[in-house]
């Protein structure tokens, strides 16, 4: 069996590659794929997370373990991905680069059979060009009745005149 992947780049601009894996394939095969169907060189670290349908990021899935001693996490190259997808379970979100944070929505769109003489993994499809800086992020949330959060903030406060105070710089 095959798994066919939609993976859209989080951008204005559509960018997105279509991929064909085998399904028992790790989801470390699947990020190796998507690197460099997109250009990247591979240095970064990176995770996937899995996701429901409004693609809400849920358990993530690790590429090392950094963690000492918690045998809880999943880690990529343990993971298939017939073992977190499924007809029903669809949706991956991906994190390229923690600090440039490309981030990508991956979907299972067909699970079909294997064709004799093709290779996988297959980059079936091309579209659009990787803008040269990651898509800027705009981190909000949301109230429980799905109204933008206030954080409470006044964002029009300014940091002069923090000279006038009296901090005694030995306070420790």
């Amino acid at each position: 069996m095959i798994y066919r992947f939609r993976v859209i780049l989080d951008a204005k601009e559509d960018v997105f590659r279509d991929i064909e894996m085998l399904h028992d394939s790790t989801l470390e095969d699947l990020h190796n794929t998507i690197v460099q169907s997109f250009g990247f060189d591979g240095t970064e670290m990176a995770s996937f997370y899995i996701s429901d349908e409004e693609w809400n990021q849920g358990e993530e899935i690790h590429q090392f373990d950094m963690s000492g001693n918690d045998t809880s996490i999943k880690l990529m190259n343990e993971t298939t991905l017939d073992s977190v997808l499924s007809e029903k379970e669809t949706k991956l979100i991906y994190v390229y680069d923690f600090l440039k944070m490309w981030t990508f929505f991956v979907e299972l769109a067909q699970i079909a059979e294997a064709e004799e003489g093709t290779d996988y993994p297959n980059l079936m499809y091309v579209h659009g060009q990787i803008p040269d800086d990651a898509p800027e992020k705009e981190f909000t949330g949301e109230n429980e009745d799905g109204s933008p959060d206030d954080d409470g903030f006044d964002d029009s406060y300014g940091t002069d005149g923090y000279d006038d105070f009296e901090f005694d710089e030995n306070w420790n």
